[in-house]
């Protein structure tokens, strides 16, 4: 856990996240409104088609005598719609096939339904159609055998008119439309991973870019001050105050040692980045890992006056990891968890659950809200907050830990309450 005490760089993301967030939505408005426009031209090329059909029928009764009452309403010949593909058409007279067939192809093709049509001509006396024809579509060939069609009992003549390829010709008038609507499409969905894209390249330079502000305040801190302390052993009279002298020499060794934890955690850091970071692993009780990684950490635990308990199931539970990187993994969360309190109390729980082992790690540290957790592994990544300022860090630690724990084929939990503390748990496998 690193925080980074300026919130600016929440405020950035938020601000971006958001800009973002409204482009997703205008960008997936237009492709709503695209497709319904798409829809409802649909509609009016079926309702033109019915009107062009209806249009072809007129002419036919106009070119045949089918009707004892020519002065009948069209639309009370069209008697019955089966489906959207299908025309029953009334009529008095039984027109002979050829001419039937002769003068609808015409008045198909004068109003452009130039699409495959089945005719059928039904006689009442018989209760059955006469014949059946198909009429294929200007583009294509005749078909070997024509559909069968449906009777529709009827106690009239009637000329039944059935468009199979009704919609896919629809379709076909469409192409422009479609083509156009699919190419806008396509470069909205193209538009709308570029902004994703963006957003996550300016979160990562906004992340980088604060590493590199907390990397400058790391290092130009500790060589102030060691740059101070050294003007003053440089002193002539320093010598002759040995109390004086002991305090500054310790300063610079402080501070060195401090400068050299960081650029070990940096090369550590480049060295797992260059190469999959390899384990040897081998058995170890997990007490004698946990009290190593305490050793370690025992001037920082004095100098801050933390508690740490620890709770072992058992002492002689042992665990198959790697043990050097396994200690630094627990010493990164043990330091974390007493910079990170005011009055540092450390619980370390260890055990076995089933099949897998863990280590546990609770502190009562200022808490991680939990909008941050899936970004907390992240390199260089510092939780914003304005409640710490005196803790400083590249944000390496926990990404560090995540990989360690990774290369050990394991995972890392985290439970956090802001203001109450927080527990990291590595789970490892049996």
């Amino acid at each position: 856990m690193h925080i980074n005490s300026p919130n600016r760089f929440g405020m950035r993301s938020a601000t971006l996240k958001w800009i973002v967030l409204t482009g997703a939505v205008v960008i997936g408005l237009i492709i709503a409104i695209q497709l319904y426009w798409l829809n409802h031209i649909y509609k009016l090329e079926q309702k033109q088609f019915d009107t062009n059909a209806v249009k072809s029928i007129r002419g036919l009764f106009e070119d045949i005598n089918l009707s004892d009452s020519p002065g009948s309403h069209l639309q009370q010949m069209v008697t019955m719609r089966p489906s959207r593909n299908t025309f029953v058409v009334r009529i008095s007279n039984l027109p002979h096939k050829d001419t039937l067939v002769f003068y609808l192809t015409r008045e198909l093709m004068d109003f452009d339904i130039l699409t495959e049509c089945n005719v059928a001509l039904y006689d009442k006396t018989k209760q059955d159609y006469i014949f059946q024809q198909n009429i294929p579509s200007p583009a294509s060939d005749p078909p070997l055998k024509s559909e069968a069609l449906e009777v529709y009992p009827a106690n009239y003549h009637y000329i039944l008119l059935h468009f199979p390829d009704r919609s896919a010709y629809i379709l076909s008038q469409m192409n422009l439309w479609i083509m156009g609507s699919i190419v806008l499409v396509l470069v909205l969905i193209g538009l709308a991973v570029s902004m994703f894209y963006f957003y996550k390249q300016k979160f990562l330079i906004e992340i980088q870019k604060d590493f590199v502000n907390n990397f400058t305040h790391e290092f130009k801190t500790p060589l102030a001050v060691m740059k101070i302390a050294s003007e003053v052993l440089a002193q002539p009279g320093i010598i002759k105050q040995p109390d004086r002298m002991e305090k500054y020499t310790n300063i610079i060794s402080h501070e060195t040692e401090h400068l050299q934890n960081q650029v070990e955690q940096l090369l550590k850091m480049a060295v797992s980045e260059q190469n999959e970071l390899r384990v040897k692993m081998e058995s170890i009780p997990v007490k004698e890992i946990i009290d190593q990684a305490i050793s370690k950490l025992q001037p920082l635990v004095e100098a801050e006056g933390a508690k740490i308990e620890i709770k072992i199931e058992d002492d002689d539970i042992a665990i198959k990891a790697d043990k050097t990187h396994l200690e630094l993994a627990i010493v990164n969360l043990i330091e974390n968890g007493i910079k990170y309190s005011r009055t540092p109390l450390i619980i370390i729980e260890a055990g076995k659950n089933g099949t897998e082992s863990y280590i546990s790690v609770k502190d009562n540290g200022v808490g991680i809200d939990k909008k941050y957790f899936k970004n907390i592994f992240k390199k260089f990544y510092r939780v914003p907050t304005g409640d710490v300022h005196n803790v400083k860090g590249f944000g390496l630690g926990l990404n560090f830990v995540k990989k360690i724990v990774d290369a050990h084929n394991g995972r890392i939990t985290v439970n956090s309450v802001p203001g109450i503390g927080t527990e990291f748990k590595i789970i490892l496998p049996g």
